[in-house]
């Protein structure tokens, strides 16, 4: 069995030494061949130095270095996409993710699922950010149909074959997962250890335009809230329409600005929201109409294994 480890790199000079390092005793165990391919997501410090030393000092490490920071997803993808083994694991840089518990995830594999998280046994971050995690992978688990995805992770293992359905993927926005989800639904988890982050590059608004992604890039569900939002304010007006000829009839005429007003700032607010939706479709279409690469890579080191 044949093994291509993929891990994006991002202010990762510190921990790619010991991450390769246990990877080195790991693998051998597992796998007849293996590879790891280390993808330099434009990252600040001093990280493709280190990992051009790493392919020197490990025959079996590869270097990808793209010519900007372009996410998680988009470096990941990339090393994906150069894997050459039948099986792909990714993992975090910063050793949250073990590599001696990929057996963990490759006995699961052997009960016939295709993609294989390694789901924390505890969550790791703070109690915002767990939240927000918890939520957005809800929305994610909805979105493609598959319910064990509320404990994916960034720790995986699949099979290289599901590159077949996104082979022709070409956008500067993407979720792996989601990618992933057209070419199979056997889905699955299993708990592991996965340690602490020191700190995360991960913030609030990151979080927030990760939930946008997934509902707006991959989804049509705020098309139909939209519609429904519409149909509602459209029985909403019907009734004022109706409260207000009465109160005519009865009165001889409905005083009060406020009410008015109150009625014109809850249609405007509706319209509003709905204009917003369309808008963030509208961008998504954009961004796809420019042809833009989902990453470029400028450069790379250490050479596949044969």
């Amino acid at each position: 069995m044949k093994c291509s480890v993929v891990v994006p790199v991002y202010r990762g000079e510190k921990t790619l030494d010991p991450l390769l390092e246990r990877l080195s005793q790991a693998l051998p165990k597992l796998f007849d061949s293996y590879e790891v391919i280390l993808v330099n997501d434009g990252s600040p410090d001093n990280s493709w130095d280190v990992i051009q030393k790493l392919t020197r000092k490990y025959d079996f490490a590869r270097g990808i270095r793209l010519m900007r920071n372009y996410g998680q997803h988009n470096a990941t993808l990339c090393g994906v996409r150069a894997a050459q083994y039948e099986l792909i694991v990714t993992m975090d840089q910063d050793l949250q993710h073990p590599p001696e518990e990929i057996s963990i995830l490759l006995a699961k594999l052997n009960e016939g699922f295709d993609v294989i998280y390694g789901a924390p046994q505890k969550l790791p971050q703070g109690v915002v950010r767990n939240f927000l995690t918890k939520y957005i992978k809800l929305i994610l688990a909805k979105v493609m149909g598959t319910p064990s995805v509320t404990h994916m992770s960034a720790f995986r293992l699949f099979r290289a074959e599901l590159r077949d359905a996104f082979v022709n993927f070409q956008s500067p926005t993407l979720i792996l997962d989601v990618l992933l989800s057209w070419g199979t639904t056997r889905f699955t988890y299993v708990p592991v250890n996965i340690a602490p982050a020191e700190s995360s590059n991960y913030k609030f608004a990151t979080l927030v335009k990760a939930a946008l992604l997934i509902l707006i890039g991959y989804s049509t569900l705020p098309l139909r809230i939209a519609s429904f939002i519409g149909f509602f304010m459209t029985l909403f007006g019907f009734g004022v329409f109706v409260y207000v000829f009465y109160v005519y009839l009865a009165l001889g005429s409905l005083p009060g600005f406020p009410f008015l007003a109150s009625i014109i700032a809850l249609f405007s607010g509706a319209q509003m929201f709905t204009m917003g939706i369309f808008g963030e479709y509208l961008a998504r279409i954009f961004d796809r109409s420019m042809d833009r690469p989902s990453y470029v890579i400028q450069e790379s080191a250490g050479a596949k294994k044969e």
